[in-house]
């Protein structure tokens, strides 16, 4: 296909474009130093070539075709030309953000979509002033993102209905699952209910309730179970005879059991060392066995991936 997309090279900039790549878009990822782009294209084409042996590659071509799809560049100018959808993929840092999309804001055209992979940074920050600011979205993937396909969408108060509308379908093609956020808040809707499960956690095992392995076995082996096809609000629907029918029947014992919450848990002290201790024990904290066990959780993401491919969809 006659498209051209623009990134940065980094984990999440190689994930977007073997997503795009997936979908027949020809891909240009950017960055500064000649061997993060070398590095880059290397891990794409071992990757592509994995999951085309694990019959878990995306989309209808082969690894060869879609790696031929995906070019460096080191030039900012050219790697915009032609582009209908540019997204940034650096660190976390509002001001090294702030100034690559003013930069992007100087060389672009009315057409073309400037979209912010961040996690945590407002749209509000992020393109404030910008001539193009109507052009402008977030588009937050979830980690990693070639299997688990959700994507944020957040949309800063002056951008264009059509600018989140091309985004969207464009996320369907490659087979992702955008969410429209209709308005920006911190956190997005991802990390707030991410945080939310977080801290009950914590306090459960800061106060002594349950040890961190069977928090943990509460998640894996119960709601993460029922969650990976069905969310909370539909969960409510099917628990009872419907929604009515469930919150006539558990808002009252629901109401008692939140006001039992504590307050904000600091993360630190006694209770980060025993979840340490415990999370080490499974797992210790170096790079070889982190590593390792972050390889057994994507070999596990990516056959779940296939299997809700796999079923009916309703």
């Amino acid at each position: 296909m006659n498209f051209s997309l623009s990134y940065l090279s980094g984990l999440i900039g190689r994930s977007w474009a073997m997503l795009f790549a997936s979908g027949g878009f020809r891909v240009k990822l950017y960055d500064i130093e000649q061997q993060q782009v070398t590095n880059a294209l290397e891990n794409i084409r071992k990757e592509m070539t994995f999951l085309e042996q694990s019959g878990s590659l995306k989309g209808s071509l082969g690894a060869q075709d879609q790696l031929s799809l995906i070019s460096g560049c080191l030039n900012i100018q050219e790697a915009v030309e032609g582009a209908l959808h540019i997204q940034e993929c650096v660190p976390e840092n509002l001001e090294l953000k702030k100034k690559i999309f003013a930069r992007l804001d100087q060389i672009i055209d009315d057409q073309v979509v400037l979209s912010s992979s961040t996690s945590c940074l407002l749209p509000s920050q992020l393109f404030a002033g910008l001539a193009h600011v109507q052009q402008c979205l977030v588009a937050h993937p979830v980690n990693p993102p070639y299997y688990v396909p959700l994507v944020e969408l957040v949309p800063h108060p002056e951008t264009a209905p059509a600018t989140v509308d091309r985004t969207h379908a464009l996320m369907r093609k490659i087979g992702q699952s955008p969410v429209r956020v209709l308005k920006e808040m911190d956190g997005f809707v991802l990390n707030r209910l991410q945080y939310a499960v977080i801290s009950e956690a914590w306090r459960l095992v800061e106060e002594g309730i349950v040890s961190p392995s069977d928090l943990d076995l509460v998640m894996s082996d119960g709601l993460g179970m029922r969650y990976a096809f069905i969310g909370p609000l539909e969960t409510m629907h099917l628990n009872a005879e419907g929604m009515l029918s469930y919150c006539d029947r558990y808002s009252e014992g629901m109401k008692h059991v939140l006001k039992t919450f504590g307050p904000i848990p600091e993360f630190s002290g006694a209770t980060v060392e025993k979840v340490n201790q415990a999370m080490c024990l499974k797992v210790p904290a170096d790079p070889e066995h982190l590593a390792a066990r972050r390889r057994w959780r994507d070999e596990c993401l990516q056959r779940l991936a296939k299997l809700k491919r796999q079923m009916p969809s309703q």
